[in-house]
């Protein structure tokens, strides 16, 4: 048959495995599920494969969007690149004041962007901290809870920094905010 174009819901018969429907259409191959002996992959191009009833095959097998929510996830597990936060506004072109008690020592000017970047990677690394004790085999549930307290705790802490951001959805909740 070699026929590449049908897609997900069509209809074929097999000498071997009878009647079944495509499920999942692959580069290479179909997923189909066959009623009398389950699912199996068979090679597109497979000449004893003969059409009941054609659906035609979606021009794009995975969209675009499917690949970057992908690629964005590969990134995200095993890179430190992180993502996008916006400073609010009202601090943009501002600077952080560390003006020491003693007055014989220098004050110290941060520009508002620096200073928002460094808790940002402080707030991701956080995160990626959060991730490493989830999946850790070797510490007891409870070990893991005790942890993620801890952590809270320092999102708790950071919440005196939401008034950098722009949007709320990036803001730090602590314990109290915490809907768990």
């Amino acid at each position: 048959m070699a026929d590449y174009s049908m897609g997900i819901g069509s209809r074929v018969k097999h000498p071997q495995y009878g009647d079944g429907v495509i499920i999942q259409v692959k580069p290479e191959e179909y997923m189909i599920t066959f009623m009398q002996h389950g699912m199996r992959e068979i090679e597109r191009n497979d000449a004893s494969l003969e059409i009941i009833d054609k659906n035609d095959q979606e021009t794009d097998l995975v969209s675009l969007s499917d690949i970057e929510v992908i690629l964005i996830n590969i990134l995200k597990k095993y890179t430190d690149i992180q993502e996008r936060v916006e400073l609010g506004t009202k601090c943009m072109g501002g600077m952080v004041v560390l003006k020491p008690g003693d007055s014989s020592l220098k004050t110290k000017e941060i520009p508002m962007d620096v200073f928002f970047q460094k808790i940002i990677l402080l707030r991701d690394r956080l995160r990626v901290l959060e991730q490493h004790i989830n999946a850790n085999k070797k510490l007891a549930e409870e070990e893991k809870v005790d942890l993620q307290q801890y952590i809270t705790r320092c999102y708790g802490s950071l919440t005196t920094f939401n008034v950098l951001f722009k949007y709320s959805t990036d803001q730090f909740v602590g314990e109290k905010g915490s809907k768990d």
